[in-house]
């Protein structure tokens, strides 16, 4: 097949789903965008929920920043590239990216103030109460300043270099996301030139917090912004001048890496040039300090070309986010989530045969991070020592520094094992980590590829070649997580063990694709993406509607990180119409709206956030009363269903109930971490007094928090 022809089959593709969406369009969707603001507004909610410990509500308001600023990087970025580019149209939602970016600064206006709001009047005062105390520049008495001034000749100054702006010294290219100062002068320097603006760049060799000694402050946990520091040590960095105000700011810039699929001719090196330019992209965000001076505003606004609408004014640290480790650092369990341990099963403990195991059960799947990650680390581990064991193939995404799987990937290709790894060199923000890991893979004779262009590779798969009885076996672990230790601990994911013939032989013929050029296989057992999903998703949603028709029940629980594809949306509004019961659990952006009388009415849309990050993806079908359940690494967005390889895998019949108990059915009952959706696009919170919409009883229910229901029921488990 000629490249020319696979390029038009391509665009060809393209071409149709983009039909597919725009022809889905007539029903009423809404703006992905507020969506996802809509989803921050949650995790802010959390920060503010006194049910949840006092450091980990902390944490959540650093999560909800860190989402915001890569919200701008990404999306608001590519929003206005788009009104750059003289780009008008409407999009799903029926609004231009203009419509969409007004609306946009109108929301996260609001919504910066609320987390300054929740910094200083709510989190700060209770962190004060309980001895942890951030102390402001007003409130240092002599220890503290003389600590303070200490500090920064040693520690601080000699990093910080001055810039005083003229005709020599031009407003410097600043990196992404950077604290920065900008300071008014006035006075003469040492050459005579009368002062004006300067700036001040903190490297981020520089913690942003730091703790002050005990001995010092009288406080087991005391601590000072760098920024507060350096404000007040101004002075020492301009002799004889005088710092008339100092106001710290911060820009973003997008960070999107645009690496053209048509030319690019060696994918690896595309990626590094562009790495080099990604903490200088264009700036679609300026923070600074509310008590900054208009003509200052100014001044940076004409520096970064922004319009007014990219300004945003904080009442407190420009970059929340650099306070994340902090709940990690203090030693205060009392202010956390209690210790859990995942429970393990006495034969999944370190020596125990796994591939016996799993040919005994021919499927084992567990749910993580309630069930141990042990299992899926010994099966590499295993499968690297395994004299019998002739290749691995396994796919990366994320794996987090000194990842196991790399090591056991390693230890089997010295061991002289076949070991082929599918490494996606664009997972976002990985791009470095994962061209650097990709070095160290093929240093230890691995073969690495790099997946397909123009198509990432997100499915999470790994296969193994076991010789048998002078046979072939194969065994195989695919899941909804990356193959990522620290994430599993603090991830709700599924995982599958298995030597199920159907599906690993699937595996075996998606690997190949993935390293040779084929075309699409005929799986038997597998869906896959960009080429079976979303047919096979809109067929099982079809019949659904279809049976009920007919009389029957029809019944679609699907769980997901998002739902923003039109077409499957269409298909729900559908079979609401025809009396389908449709439940939805999407943790983040969600552009149907449930609960519109003759359309929508049967379909109900819940969001459940907590202490660990909701990922896993899991759909039901009833089918006539022979349920179907798949796990899956898509969610039901064009991008994964059109644009990436992804796979969702059948969960044997016998596993089904015990899955669709705690995935599905625990979700739903949920009335304390639960946020349900309303036919306008709001989300209204649950509390245990409340019923879900289509229950008629007004009696109270018992508070419920799928979470905890599966950290509990688990505990019990350890303790039997």
């Amino acid at each position: 097949m000629s490249e020319p022809s696979d390029k038009k089959k391509k665009q060809k593709s393209r071409k149709k789903a983009l039909a597919r969406q725009t022809a889905a369009t007539s029903y009423p969707l809404s703006n992905r965008e507020i969506s996802f603001l809509r989803f921050n507004e949650r995790v802010l909610e959390l920060a503010n929920d006194p049910s949840v410990p006092l450091l980990e509500r902390l944490r959540f308001l650093c999560i909800s920043t860190s989402n915001l600023d890569e919200f701008f990087e990404i999306r608001v970025a590519g929003l206005r590239q788009k009104i750059d580019g003289g780009i008008e149209y409407a999009g799903i939602d029926g609004l231009s990216p203009l419509q969409e970016l007004q609306a946009i600064n109108l929301a996260v206006n609001k919504f910066v103030d609320r987390q300054y709001a929740s910094f200083n009047k709510v989190l700060l005062p209770e962190l004060e109460a309980q001895n942890i105390r951030f102390y402001e520049r007003k409130s240092w008495d002599k220890n503290i300043l003389t600590w303070v001034e200490s500090l920064f000749e040693t520690s601080i100054a000699p990093v910080l270099s001055p810039l005083g702006l003229d005709p020599a010294h031009p407003f410097p290219e600043l990196t992404n996301k950077s604290l920065t100062f900008m300071v008014d002068l006035k006075g003469t320097d040492a050459f005579g030139r009368d002062s004006g603006f300067a700036l001040v760049r903190a490297p981020r060799s520089l913690p942003r917090v730091i703790a002050v000694p005990e001995e010092i402050c009288g406080c087991p946990h005391g601590f000072v912004f760098l920024s507060s520091i350096i404000h007040d040590q101004m002075a020492q960095l301009f002799p004889g001048l005088k710092p008339m105000g100092v106001y710290q700011f911060k820009v973003t810039r997008n960070s999107e890496l645009y690496v053209s699929d048509e030319e690019v001719a060696n994918l690896r090196r595309a990626l590094q040039a562009e790495l080099v330019q990604r903490n200088f992209g264009q700036v679609v965000r300026l923070e600074v300090d509310s008590s900054c001076p208009s003509k200052i505003v100014k001044f940076l606004q004409r520096q970064f070309k922004l319009d007014d609408d990219a300004i945003f004014h904080v009442d407190g640290p420009v970059n929340l986010n650099r306070l994340v480790s902090l709940p990690d650092d203090i030693d205060r369990p009392d202010l956390k989530y209690p210790h859990f341990v995942p429970y393990t099963h006495p034969a999944d403990e370190v020596g125990g045969n796994l591939f016996d195991r799993i040919n005994a059960q021919q499927q084992i799947v567990l749910h993580h991070p309630y069930e141990s990650y042990l299992p899926v680390i010994e099966l590499a581990r295993q499968a690297a020592v395994d004299p019998e064991v002739l290749a691995i193939k396994q796919t990366l995404y994320r794996t987090g520094a000194d990842s196991v799987f790399v090591e056991s990937l390693m230890e089997a290709s010295r061991a002289g094992k076949d070991v082929t790894v599918v490494i996606e060199l664009r997972a976002r923000f990985d791009e470095e980590a994962n061209i650097q890991l990709a070095s160290r893979l093929q240093q230890a004779g691995i073969q690495v590829v790099y997946g397909i262009v123009g198509f990432k590779t997100h499915a999470k798969m790994m296969l193994i070649v076991r010789r048998e009885k002078n046979k072939l076996a194969y065994y195989a672990h695919l899941g909804t997580g990356n193959y990522h230790t620290t994430t599993a601990r603090s991830y709700t994911d599924v995982s599958m063990l298995t030597c199920d013939k159907h599906i690993t032989r699937d595996m075996q013929k998606v690997f190949t694709q993935l390293t040779g050029l084929g075309t699409a296989s005929n799986l038997k057992s597998l869906v896959q993406a960009p080429f079976s999903l979303q047919p096979f998703l809109l067929d099982k949603i079809r019949t659904e509607t279809r049976l009920a028709k007919e009389g029957g029940q029809g019944h679609v629980i699907a769980r997901m990180n998002s739902l923003v594809d039109s077409q499957l949306c269409a298909a729900l509004y559908e079979a609401s119409q025809a009396g389908v019961k449709v439940e939805l659990i999407v943790r983040g952006i969600c552009v149907l709206l449930p609960g519109i009388k003759g359309l929508s009415d049967n379909i109900r849309v819940v969001s459940v956030l907590g202490r660990f990050l909701e990922h896993s993806r899991v759909f039901y079908f009833n089918q006539g009363g022979s349920p179907e359940l798949y796990i899956s690494s898509a969610d039901w967005m064009p991008r994964n269903l059109y644009n990436r390889v992804e796979i969702a895998a059948p969960v044997d019949r016998t596993l089904l109930p015990r899955l669709k108990r705690e995935c599905l059915d625990y979700y739903l009952k949920d009335n304390q971490y639960c946020w349900e959706l309303d036919s306008s696009g709001q989300y209204r919170r649950l509390a245990s007094t409340d019923r879900p919409r289509a229950e008629k009883s007004t009696s109270p229910k018992k508070p419920f928090s799928a979470q905890g229901e599966l950290i509990r029921s688990l505990s019990n488990l350890r303790m039997d």
